[in-house]
């Protein structure tokens, strides 16, 4: 779902940016009017989708994202409730950190909140979840 502009139909990208009518979204109205549209374009299948289609739905799947994300703002979490949240999503166990973190009473100490991730354990706990390193500090 990325496309520069060079491989684009300005034509072709034009009329399909005038039956969209995409703007910033402000409302569950728009909101949902263009989900819809984003619904019939993924209906197509990504790999159907002309290159004016792709970029009208890359567009278009981040007006949503800025919408819901004003609208609908995660609570952060403390990094370590987000380290174990990854460990359940990933169905991996606490030893598992071994590597990554140090011995067991360390990986013990994170996941209980009595001791904080250092800048090191952060950039090594992202790059063993290909994360972000900013949700463990």
């Amino acid at each position: 779902m990325s496309t520069t502009t060079i491989d684009l139909d300005t034509k072709r990208y034009g009329r399909l940016l005038a039956k969209a009518l995409p703007t910033v979204i402000k409302s569950e109205d728009e909101n949902n009017r263009t989900l819809a549209i984003v619904e019939d374009l993924l209906a197509k299948g990504e790999d159907s989708l002309t290159p004016e289609e792709d970029a009208l739905l890359e567009l278009l799947v981040g007006l949503v994202h800025d919408f819901e994300e004003r609208r609908y703002p995660l609570p952060s979490s403390p990094p370590h409730k987000m380290l174990a949240f990854l460990l359940e999503q990933r169905e991996l166990k606490p030893g598992d950190l071994l590597p990554v973190v140090g011995s067991k009473s360390r990986v013990s100490e994170i996941l209980s909140g009595k001791r904080t991730i250092s800048k090191e354990q952060a950039k090594r706990l992202a790059a063993f979840f290909h994360v972000g390193v900013g949700l463990f500090l």
